[in-house]
């Protein structure tokens, strides 16, 4: 008669986790280790590492008929979450321990071949879904995280211990349970106020940070564009509890470390691939653009990119969520950036600058502008020139604390924009839907007469338009104006300025 035991355990898809029953079957016949339920390579390399801890753990290996079935049964397992419970399925088994003790935890880990327990990737998913149960863990002591989702469970170094404990002869180190607040990073790599000179650039910055508006940035190499897009981080608010356990799941399962608290910012290099950039793979994964989720994704020399890679961001910057479809399922992984990119007007960069001449010929120009889509360039919000910087703003000993007040003044205008339209599923101006418009974005006869007159003049499309008019919104909220007035107009139009960079007949 054949041996059977039950252990809960828990796998991942996209960022969401999933009950998963171990069941181990044990019986009669020539010696063998199998396991079923659609495991991936690395849960079918765990059979060496679980009959290797479970040996040096001090246990006797069974040689007999085992059979492991990892239920549900159609969904692909993968990594390497299943090597602690398997091995306490065959140890519960072989009557060591009491099977009904395994059914009030879930387990989780990785094991090394002398038994001791290690980290898993995607654990903070796990520890949210078993908290939403009532159910307790048992993990490694290296998957710490989990204290900030409040879940109760225990700490196991190895193997051994988790054995000892479910036998009632050991204790083992409790999940503690922290405050998000005390463990939230107050560093910033670059300060708004290491930016010397660029006013203007400042300004815009400002704005953008308001309403979370997407900010294309023109200007020759040298003159700080990549130093300005990463102090964009010092003027946001920290992340609100709930959008930290969103970060928080993401990175978990991407397996990335980042500091608490802060909101991401992510840099990838122009040679990413699309798949890199977006996400996927034959079990997808979260790419660059939900990394960049709550955050800032910043794109250093654009045109550099691919063009598949650029037009694949078109859909998530629009959406706020990327889908990945497969044979066997879909997976939507959250993808609420804010975009903040850099380029040269020209290859060699020096195309409109008085203090160097540019080398490249008007079809060389044109070539390297055209890289861009016009689609993809109409998904920004702003275009900003970022002139290279005079001798005396280079030496300049100004010393000025803006920070502080610009975060302050982001929080204040955020705060304001949640409580508008915290009944609509949105909160941040650029998050508009073209449904609200007139809802929202009211202009009284003078602002709609500019407005007018900018169409014409610009040749502005009806996305460039909207995305105008939301940034008056913001520049209106900035001043506490319930309305938009022709000045907010005005200024918005001044941060569109720099589009005719993208226009033939302006080379």
């Amino acid at each position: 008669m054949g041996k059977f035991s039950k252990v809960l355990s828990a796998g991942v898809i996209g960022i969401d986790a999933y009950e998963v029953e171990v069941e181990v079957d044990i019986s009669q016949g020539i010696p063998s280790f199998n396991i079923v339920g659609l495991p991936d390579s690395a849960v079918k390399e765990s059979r060496d590492r679980v009959k290797s801890a479970i040996k040096n753990s001090g246990f006797d290996f069974p040689l007999r008929r085992i059979t492991v079935n990892l239920a549900p049964a159609d969904i692909k397992k993968e990594g390497s979450f299943y090597d602690l419970p398997v091995a306490l399925g065959i140890i519960s088994a072989e009557g060591i321990v009491d099977s009904s003790k395994l059914q009030n935890f879930i387990f989780v880990g990785e094991l090394s071949l002398d038994g001791r327990l290690k980290g898993v990737n995607g654990i903070v998913s796990i520890a949210v879904y078993a908290k939403q149960k009532g159910i307790k863990l048992i993990i490694s002591e290296e998957n710490t995280e989990v204290e900030y989702i409040g879940v109760k469970g225990f700490y196991a170094k190895n193997l051994l211990e988790v054995v000892k404990f479910l036998k009632g002869e050991i204790e083992l180190a409790p999940i503690n349970s922290k405050s998000l607040d005390s463990s939230k990073s107050i560093y910033f790599e670059v300060k708004i106020d290491d930016i010397k000179g660029h006013d203007f650039v400042k300004r815009a910055l400002f704005v953008a940070a308001c309403g979370g508006h997407n900010m294309l940035m023109i200007g020759p190499p040298g003159a700080g564009k990549t130093l300005i897009a990463k102090s964009i981080i010092s003027i946001l608010p920290p992340l609100e509890d709930e959008e930290e356990f969103e970060v928080m799941k993401i990175y978990s399962v991407a397996g990335v470390k980042r500091e608490l608290g802060t909101r991401p910012f992510r840099a990838p290099h122009y040679t990413i691939s699309d798949v890199a950039m977006v996400g996927g793979g034959s079990i997808p994964k979260p790419g660059e653009v939900s990394l960049a989720h709550r955050g800032i994704l910043f794109l250093d020399e654009l045109p550099e990119f691919k063009r598949h890679t650029l037009e694949a961001l078109r859909i998530p910057i629009e959406e706020k969520r990327v889908t990945i479809s497969r044979a066997q399922r879909t997976i939507t992984f959250p993808a609420s950036f804010q975009i903040i990119s850099a380029m040269n007007p020209c290859p060699c960069g020096n195309f409109r600058n008085p203090k160097k001449e540019c080398r490249c010929t008007p079809s060389q120009i044109k070539k390297y502008i055209s890289k861009i889509s016009g689609p993809l360039l109409d998904r920004f919000d702003m275009y900003i020139e970022v002139p290279a910087l005079e001798s005396d703003e280079i030496f300049s000993s100004k010393n000025t604390s803006q920070t502080d007040s610009f975060r302050e003044k982001v929080i204040e205008v955020r705060r304001v924009q949640r409580e508008r339209y915290k009944d609509y599923g949105f909160f941040l101006n650029s998050e508009i839907p073209p449904s609200l418009q007139d809802k929202f974005l009211v202009l009284d006869g003078k602002g709609e007469e500019i407005l007018k007159d900018a169409i014409k003049k610009f040749s502005l499309s009806a996305r460039a338009v909207f995305r105008i008019l939301k940034i008056s919104r913001t520049i209106a909220d900035i001043f506490g104006s319930q309305n938009i007035k022709p000045d907010h107009i005005l200024e918005a139009l001044r941060f569109r300025k720099a589009e005719n960079f993208f226009k033939f007949d302006y080379i």
